[in-house]
């Protein structure tokens, strides 16, 4: 069976995806041969987006967040728009992302549970005041509010817990669904991967470029581009 007999059966598909949604728009994935953590830097990127590290390394963390992790010109791809054009039609239930570049609202998406954050959304630690990514990305050095107050972006850094009722919101729509498309994750972070074991539906898809752990419970496996397969759709 094809991913489109598949799709035109179902009515309540949820989407989970990972860093491979975005390359397309031309953000880098992570782990690839040419991601982010296969480039050199003095200080591993993986140290410089902890927790420890903002709150110790605050001015050499956002010089390497406003480099490497605010590419707000990026526009959705094919997969972006067509699955906003699924929930529009009552098709998708939501969409599950690892990702924090809010490219699924952007292409019309409402139901999104991000999973890590988003580097819209940044607040003052000391008043509470919300900025948007615009105003980080233009600024230099740390980024503080009137008050003086120190500005973070609601990203999950390592040693961060998940926000528990994105998490919950994310387990309940998977449990719900009919049709689970797994998509651009290499499913080893987490605990985002283990959301896939709620589901109970129908087709389980697989759609990465590499090979995945989940790749031998699918019923349908493509190991090509996520924005070329929903372009096709």
């Amino acid at each position: 069976m094809t991913l489109r007999e598949m799709v035109s059966e179902c009515n309540k598909i949820v989407f989970f995806g990972g860093a491979g949604v975005s390359t397309e728009s031309g953000i880098p994935d992570f782990r690839s041969e040419d991601g982010l953590y296969r480039q050199k830097y003095d200080v591993s990127p993986e140290t410089m987006l902890s927790s420890d590290y903002f709150y110790t390394h605050t001015e050499e963390f956002y010089r390497f967040y406003r480099d490497k992790m605010l590419p707000l010109e990026a526009q959705p791809n094919a997969a972006h728009k067509k699955l906003a054009e699924w929930e529009r039609e009552g098709k998708l239930l939501a969409v599950v992302t690892q990702n924090i570049d809010g490219l699924h609202q952007k292409a019309g998406s409402k139901r999104v549970y991000e999973l890590h954050g988003s580097v819209h959304r940044n607040t003052c630690l000391s008043c509470g005041k919300k900025f948007s990514a615009e105003y980080v990305a233009r600024g230099k050095g740390i980024p503080r509010c009137d008050c003086g107050g120190v500005i973070k972006p609601d990203v999950v850094l390592y040693g961060e817990m998940l926000d528990d009722d994105t998490v919950n919101g994310a387990v309940k729509a998977i449990g719900r669904a009919d049709m689970l498309i797994v998509a651009g994750t290499s499913l080893t972070v987490y605990p985002a991967a283990g959301l896939v074991d709620y589901f109970r539906g129908k087709y389980l898809v697989l759609i990465n470029r590499d090979v995945t752990p989940l790749d031998g419970r699918c019923d349908l496996v493509l190991h090509e581009k996520v924005g070329e397969v929903f372009g096709k759709l």
